[in-house]
């Protein structure tokens, strides 16, 4: 690798699997001090021994980041630790299932403080750090569910788009003290809850065929796109979306770039 993350420190919420857990190793492998949240000690315990037994450097802090106060505590841990702080990946996610009917308010909010509160919590926390120190990166990870409506997913549709656009108006606020914020925006990716939500592999085959590119994407192909935009070599874009969706959202007629016979 190039060490395009060298001598810098990244925090990355939900980093224990999936996208997270690929980024943690992309990010280590371009030579990041990486440090990932979430809730499971144990789920942590392991990535990060992983990542250290490939020579990279990792550690873990144990919070729920739907918890503003718990996640304002683990940005301090790390800054404290590590001396200091140059990324936040905000990937932390949870989705609710149920028509709006019959949806309980709870889960509503239950969706949104994991998937968008989290993400203003974890934003506010670090950039008086990112300040300091004379500038940062904040990548978060929405989804194409923010871009489209998809039925029984009112409350993660809607909490996506407003990460989205949340995004935004952070880089808007973050552009003078060079503090780049954008938002990566993935389609469906191979990950445990996508396998989890389709429950077979014919369900996962159908879904890969209604992608042009024919397949779900793989946590690792996300992992490349958060790095991208974490890098230097994105120094000049900030709120910006970078949708990796295997061309799903830019097709108006489902199955229109499928040429076979």
């Amino acid at each position: 690798m190039s060490g395009r993350l060298q001598n810098k420190v990244a925090l990355i919420t939900g980093g224990g699997t999936g996208i997270g857990a690929a980024a943690a190793e992309r990010f280590a492998q371009e030579g990041a001090t990486v440090v990932i949240c979430g809730r499971r000690a144990d789920v942590l315990e392991a990535k990060v021994n992983a990542i250290r037994n490939n020579g990279g450097r990792a550690d873990w802090v144990r919070a729920d980041v739907s918890d503003e106060a718990a996640f304002a505590q683990a940005v301090e841990a790390t800054v404290d630790k590590q001396g200091r702080l140059d990324i936040l990946v905000n990937n932390a996610a949870a989705a609710t299932w149920g028509m709006i009917e019959t949806q309980p308010t709870s889960e509503w909010h239950a969706c949104f403080r994991a998937s968008l509160d989290s993400a203003f919590f974890g934003t506010r926390a670090v950039l008086p750090h990112m300040k300091h120190q004379g500038g940062g990166a904040i990548v978060n990870v929405a989804s194409v569910c923010g871009l489209l409506g998809t039925p029984g997913m009112a409350a993660y549709t809607a909490a996506k788009a407003g990460l989205i656009n949340f995004t935004r108006t952070a880089a808007l606020e973050g552009a003078g003290s060079n503090i780049r914020v954008n938002v990566v925006i993935p389609g469906v990716v191979m990950t445990p809850w996508a396998q989890e939500a389709h429950g077979t592999e014919a369900a996962m085959a159908a879904t890969a065929r209604g992608v042009p590119l024919k397949r779900i994407g793989e946590p690792r192909e996300l992992a490349s796109a958060i790095l991208f935009l974490a890098s230097d070599e994105a120094s000049y874009i900030t709120g910006a979306g970078l949708v990796v969706d295997g061309g799903k959202t830019c097709e108006l007629v489902p199955g229109a770039a499928d040429f076979t016979d």
